[in-house]
């Protein structure tokens, strides 16, 4: 949570889809969830994964998701670039 605040100053932390997600300019730009074996980030899609394919490739990840081990430390470097590409998708929708 940290991480992804520090990524997104001004973002609003909200609940939607029943899990935690942050929103900036009424968008919403990233969601997060804890899960028996892993957490996730969502919606990790286009242009983030395209950027970011080559330091994905150790995580396993699908069409929107993102998933790391619970017992692995926390990737802070890489959630903050995953973070900041979705920032750039969601700016690019932007009236």
């Amino acid at each position: 949570r940290r991480t992804i605040a520090a990524a997104l100053p001004g973002a609003e932390e909200m609940i939607s889809y029943q899990i935690p997600a942050y929103k900036l300019h009424g968008r919403y730009v990233v969601y997060f969830a804890g899960w028996k074996q892993h957490w996730s980030l969502y919606p990790v899609t286009g242009r983030a994964r395209a950027v970011l394919s080559t330091e994905l490739e150790p995580y396993q990840h699908s069409k929107g998701t993102v998933r790391f081990q619970l017992d692995e430390p926390v990737p802070a470097k890489l959630v903050e670039r995953i973070v900041r590409e979705l920032l750039r998708a969601a700016e690019a929708r932007r009236p």
